[in-house]
């Protein structure tokens, strides 16, 4: 058998093995290449651009109505939104925002969260609370049991203290009635009818010794006297009224008089009746003028620094801190008890939101036919690798075949 012979039955399954090899090759670059449509004098090569590139839109759409129609339905979605909404995991999140906000306080150089605050508080306090209280106040009820329970905690056993008489006392005979006032009491008092009137009683409602002294010298020149003295010689009665408020020991008897001040030594109808007096003239007050007064407080009030205060304090408190656990936890079971009854309503209002399918066919739009290609190729490379060995093995057989048929038929 001389060469030509061997090359003969040789060539057959060697070349159909080579040309099966690169033909599949070449079938699997064209659904990618070349990327752009090629034109030659004004016409468009045929094949070009390559598969892929060429449908990519309708490629796009076809993907995102598989994924859409099979993989992403809503009930697939609701078990995703299940496993994802699971308490433990809300708990988490939900805890990890609050810490986050509690450290945002903390380091809020612009304060923006204590004017926020201070806001909130001047409208609660100042506009909303004066509203709230004014109706409330038209109960008949409104804050009784809170009043009684001052009135007999606090008022019902109030009793100065020997120092806190012993001041009050001072301060009642030395701006209250000090000798000056003393004096002008005395002349506002003593006018002609009272001293007439004075005069006329003590004649006739007097008997014995008092009778004739009343009859004989009578009061009316001793009266006016007293009232000419108390108006030409003021400092000397000033100098008299004194000398009399200490020799009378008024000081003693003012700090007596006032530590056995107490409500406990009125009768006990007298202090019911106190009582709810007092709790009318503070519903009728908060009814009338509480209002008023609460924006005037308002008004008055810095409350930026009572919100840094408040935040500050709030930042820093170990109770917020431990509590922070037990807030998430609450408010987890509250967001499973809702999502348990409307899940599949808001998956299904979330759906048209998100737009999932338009955001798979973008981005599959979007996409370069290189970076497909490359994400084709990563994904099933052996898969196309396999297919391209395979074509060289069926033209090596089919060449096979050729090299047999010859080989018989000669």
């Amino acid at each position: 058998m001389d060469w030509s012979s061997v090359l003969l039955y040789v060539s057959p399954p060697v070349l159909g093995g080579i040309i099966g090899y690169f033909t599949n090759d070449i079938a699997i670059k064209m659904l990618f290449r070349p990327y752009r449509a090629i034109y030659i004098a004004g016409k468009r090569v045929p094949f070009t651009p390559g598969l892929i590139p060429a449908n990519q839109e309708r490629l796009a759409k076809n993907i995102s109505d598989t994924i859409m129609g099979s993989l992403l339905t809503p009930d697939e979605l609701q078990k995703l939104a299940r496993r994802l909404l699971e308490t433990e995991r809300v708990q988490g999140a939900i805890l990890w925002l609050l810490q986050l906000a509690i450290d945002q306080i903390k380091t809020d150089k612009n304060q923006k969260t204590s004017k926020v605050v201070a806001s909130i508080l001047r409208d609660l306090l100042g506009e909303s609370l004066p509203r709230l209280l004014k109706v409330l106040a038209r109960q008949e009820d409104f804050l009784e049991p809170q009043i009684n329970q001052i009135f007999d905690q606090i008022l019902l056993e109030l009793q100065l203290s020997d120092e806190q008489a012993t001041r009050l006392a001072d301060w009642f005979l030395e701006v209250v009635l000090p000798p000056d006032v003393l004096r002008q009491a005395i002349i506002d008092f003593l006018t002609d009818r009272t001293i007439q009137t004075i005069d006329e009683s003590f004649r006739e409602k007097t008997s014995g010794t008092y009778w004739v002294v009343a009859n004989l010298f009578g009061l009316r020149n001793t009266l006016t006297r007293l009232r000419t003295f108390c108006l030409d010689e003021k400092e000397a009665t000033n100098e008299r009224l004194q000398e009399l408020i200490k020799d009378l020991q008024m000081r003693d008897r003012f700090k007596k008089i006032l530590q056995n001040l107490s409500l406990q030594n009125l009768p006990i109808g007298t202090v019911r009746q106190l009582r709810k007096t007092t709790r009318e003239t503070v519903r009728q007050y908060i009814q009338t003028s509480g209002s008023d007064l609460l924006q005037g407080l308002t008004e008055s009030v810095n409350w930026e620094n009572i919100a840094k205060l408040l935040l500050n304090r709030l930042s820093n408190s170990p109770v917020v801190m431990t509590s922070l656990e037990v807030v998430s936890q609450e408010l987890a079971l509250i967001l499973e008890r809702y999502l348990e009854k409307d899940l599949e309503q808001i998956v299904t209002q979330i759906i048209p939101i998100l737009s999932i399918d338009q955001v798979i066919v973008d981005r599959v739009k979007s996409t370069s036919p290189a970076d497909l290609e490359n994400a084709i190729e990563g994904i099933v490379k052996n898969e196309l690798q396999a297919i391209v060995t395979l074509g060289g093995i069926l033209g090596f057989i089919v060449g096979l075949l050729q090299t047999g048929f010859l080989f018989f038929t000669r």
